[in-house]
């Protein structure tokens, strides 16, 4: 038997490692369950933007799940139970604009409740109010730091609506609510204190002007262009005119010294934000004498609600061009002229400050 040449042997070999190769390439292509084991797979770490859209969605609907259960307690009051069903309504709407519950699309396995998970007691009344008031406030503290404008302002809305929701309940129930306090325009500590709104019914009972939007320090809004700052200078100002007239306009004394106090507060205002700005007696003061009325014939009511939203509008859109960590007095001053424009008598709407949800 004649032994086979040396090179036909390499070749047969090189031959056989080619078809081992290749037939390893297709079985990782093919996916015939012949692979190295792997991690299976998880989901992305959220970034600081989404924690902060995270924890707003889970507070919102955990809002919404405490006031749909005690609103339906017998027991509860119809004026309890109504006020508890607009809190749940307009919390899901928060949810659902802030985007919803997070899905990553992957099947994951979620541990059973054990019984401690599960909750053995409807929550009470008083409950909603603390878990509403802490919304308010974290919403209020995420729109002052969050990273990103377009979710700050919509945070501030919602802080301003879950703020007018704790005094909506705290009023129907007689629950004690939270304390407030009067916002302030940066560098304005210095100035006489502003006769407060309140005492005539313009805000809250206790006579102060909005909830602490956070525990956080104010520092001055910054990022902001000296058109930013001209244009609030102006609204301010054009809103002090606009309760002055219609002061004149109104003759119940009561409602007529409310609208000359919320006038006074504006010019105020107008004046801070003019020191800060810089511009004070300067030539880019936009300050006038006197303005044109959106609406000549209108009653001095019907100018206040139309100058605090125009306001509550101006604030939310500054909460989105400032910078992170210098929004608070922005939202604390949209917070505030949604407070009085529902001590007016306006409605309690989800998103106070930006129109364009005016009809969602």
């Amino acid at each position: 038997m004649n032994p086979v040449p040396v090179t036909s042997s390499r070749r047969t070999a090189r031959a056989r490692g080619r078809v081992a190769a290749a037939l390893a390439c297709a079985l990782l292509l093919s996916g015939c369950g012949l692979r190295f084991d792997s991690a299976p797979p998880t989901e992305p770490v959220p970034d600081p933007i989404e924690i902060v859209r995270r924890t707003a969605v889970d507070d919102a609907l955990h809002v919404a799940e405490q006031a749909d259960a005690v609103a339906g307690l017998d027991a509860t009051k119809p004026e309890v139970a109504e006020a508890l069903s607009d809190i749940a309504e307009i919390s899901r709407q928060h949810a659902d604009q802030l985007g919803g519950v997070y899905e990553s699309g992957l099947e994951l396995e979620l541990p059973s409740p054990t019984p401690s998970d599960v909750a053995e007691t409807t929550p009470e009344v008083a409950e909603v109010l603390i878990t509403l008031t802490d919304a308010a406030a974290r919403s209020a503290t995420a729109a002052d730091v969050c990273e990103d404008g377009p979710l700050a302002r919509l945070l501030a809305s919602i802080s301003a609506a879950q703020t007018l929701s704790v005094r909506k309940l705290a009023d129907v129930t007689g629950e004690q609510g939270p304390e407030f306090t009067e916002p302030l325009v940066p560098g304005a500590a210095e100035l006489p204190a502003t006769p407060s709104a309140t005492a005539e019914g313009t805000g809250p009972s206790d006579g102060t002007a909005s909830l602490t939007p956070s525990t956080r320090p104010t520092a001055p809004p910054g990022g902001l262009s000296d058109d930013d700052l001209v244009a609030v200078v102006l609204a301010e100002d054009s809103s002090a005119y606009a309760l002055e007239v219609g002061a004149a306009r109104t003759d119940q004394e009561k409602a007529r010294d409310r609208l000359a106090d919320r006038a006074l507060t504006h010019r105020r205002r107008a004046e801070d934000w003019a020191r800060f700005a810089g511009i004070d007696g300067t030539e880019k003061d936009p300050r006038r004498a006197a303005y044109e009325l959106p609406s000549p014939d209108a009653t001095g009511k019907e100018l206040l609600l139309e100058a605090e939203n125009g306001l509550a509008a101006d604030y939310a859109n500054l909460v989105g061009l400032a910078e992170e960590d210098t929004r608070s007095s922005a939202v604390a001053l949209l917070t505030d002229s949604a407070i009085t424009r529902n001590s007016w008598g306006a409605p309690i709407t989800p998103f106070p400050g930006l129109p364009e949800q005016a009809s969602s």
